[in-house]
């Protein structure tokens, strides 16, 4: 009997020990590329420990259908959010549209400007060179410059002369190491990397607009990662946002 006892005082420890452990586990965040340096000064003060994964929108949204381990994600097309939430991987009614963003055309630090945007001075400028953009079918950057391309008329001119990058980020490293001459990126993107220059701005008409939705993993919902989600929408988060070039959404502050 003083055995079995021994055994349940020792189970019971164990069992004490491990519960605090598990609400103290880190918050893990999988997000858009282009959230680079943003996010990570916006969970300042967040008050708990996140990590954070980066990648393109749709890795992110199939590595999570996979079964990855994230508690939160942050993605930057609606499109991808969406099928993530008809497969009820994520609690819906922790939903946000958290961001916006715009397109840009940039070219290497020290590059002329554009008297135009049109076929003929985007081919000319690129002189047989590649614009460096998300691939077109699967990255939200890429995606948005296609339907910009399509609207303005410049997809035909423009496709075979396309470097299509897994996320927006290595697109935007392209041209910043002068191995593309034009790229088209997020505002965010530009103002982030001073080896670009913006060449123009992309009218926000010509494209669905760019909207990073945020979300709970469904399953995966605790105190914690409620708490993360929460503070990305507080004032110095938005703050924060709004300095890397971001537009903050909502109004529930």
């Amino acid at each position: 009997m003083l055995r079995i006892f021994g055994l349940l005082t020792i189970i019971c420890t164990m069992l004490a020990t491990v519960a605090p452990g598990r609400a103290d586990a880190p918050v893990t965040i999988f997000a858009a590329a282009s959230l680079r340096g943003a996010l990570d000064a916006a969970l300042e003060g967040a008050g708990a420990d996140v990590r954070v994964s980066y990648g393109g929108s749709g890795t992110m949204a199939r590595q999570i259908a996979q079964g990855a381990p994230a508690d939160v994600v942050i993605l930057a097309n609606v499109a991808w959010m969406d099928w993530l939430q008809e497969q009820d991987l994520v609690d819906a009614g922790s939903r946000r549209d958290l961001l916006g963003n715009r397109l840009v055309l940039v070219g290497p630090k020290g590059a002329a400007p554009l008297d135009r945007v049109d076929a003929a001075a985007l081919t000319g400028r690129l002189a047989g060179g590649r614009l460096a953009v998300g691939h077109t079918e699967a990255v939200p950057a890429g995606i948005y410059a296609r339907e910009w391309m399509q609207a303005a008329g410049l997809w035909q001119a423009l496709r075979p002369q396309l470097a299509e990058s897994e996320n927006v980020r290595a697109a935007l490293a392209l041209v910043s190491r002068g191995e593309a001459p034009l790229g088209v990126v997020y505002a965010s993107d530009a103002q982030a990397d001073p080896g670009v220059v913006v060449l123009a701005e992309i009218d926000a008409r010509l494209h669905a607009p760019i909207v990073y939705p945020a979300a709970l993993i469904a399953g995966r919902d605790g105190e914690a990662a409620r708490g993360v989600l929460s503070h990305l929408q507080r004032d110095a988060a938005r703050q924060a946002f709004e300095r890397h070039g971001f537009v903050v959404l909502g109004d529930d502050r």
